[in-house]
């Protein structure tokens, strides 16, 4: 029992390319790649776009720290621990 060797990855590979097709995978490649760079480039701008504009109204649903005058304000959603 173990680890699998070279030959039943292969037999893996070559049954899923047999259900799926090879174009089926290759959108799902593409898709996943763009995915992926989608994130990537969202992060990296997530993080210069709260540097550069701090006066900058949050996002919907961003937490943001309250100043002093704001402190009669309840969240209603905060989880109170027991």
């Amino acid at each position: 029992m173990g680890s699998f060797s070279i030959w039943h990855w292969l037999i893996v590979l070559l049954i899923v390319v047999m259900v799926f097709g090879t174009k089926k995978l290759k959108n799902l490649g593409s898709d996943l790649g763009g995915a992926v760079k989608g994130f990537k480039d969202g992060v990296k701008d997530g993080g210069t776009d709260a540097a550069a504009a701090p006066g900058a109204t949050p996002a919907p649903g961003q937490v943001v720290n309250q100043t002093a005058a704001d402190k009669t304000t309840i969240d209603v959603e905060a989880k109170h621990k027991s």
